[in-house]
């Protein structure tokens, strides 16, 4: 299974790519929504995990264009929060369809099983 991880901190992305390649998926990365959507268009991505608040193009504008563009694409949230806090950016992601949200810091285990879920529902 192909996954996507969308974050602007490096160390996120990389905590959570070894995470997920040490698992077993291939585990693919981009540090905003823009370059992670032009990603898409040339890797079959089964599953994005992406953070909401990024520069260049955000993580809700990123999950509105996946729902449009790769509708089959499963989404899993993540957020610190900004300005206002994590729960209403997440509550946001989930009325546009994703799939699960986290907060940052990200438990790695709960998001691992989220992963697993996932997969064994739609890549059985």
């Amino acid at each position: 299974m192909k996954i996507l991880v969308i974050d602007d901190e490096e160390r996120i992305r990389t905590l959570i790519r070894i995470s997920l390649e040490r698992a077993g998926f291939e585990v693919y990365e981009a540090e905003n929504g823009r370059k992670g959507v032009q990603l898409r268009r040339t890797v079959a991505i089964d599953l994005l995990i992406c953070d909401l608040i990024m520069p260049v193009q955000d993580g809700i504008e990123t999950i509105t264009e996946f729902r449009q563009e790769f509708p089959d694409t499963g989404i899993i949230a993540i957020s610190g929060g900004g300005k206002i806090g994590p729960d209403s950016y997440l509550r946001v992601a989930e009325q546009l369809g994703a799939w699960r949200v986290f907060t940052k810091p990200v438990d790695m285990e709960a998001l691992h099983t989220a992963v697993v879920e996932w997969q064994s529902l739609h890549h059985p």
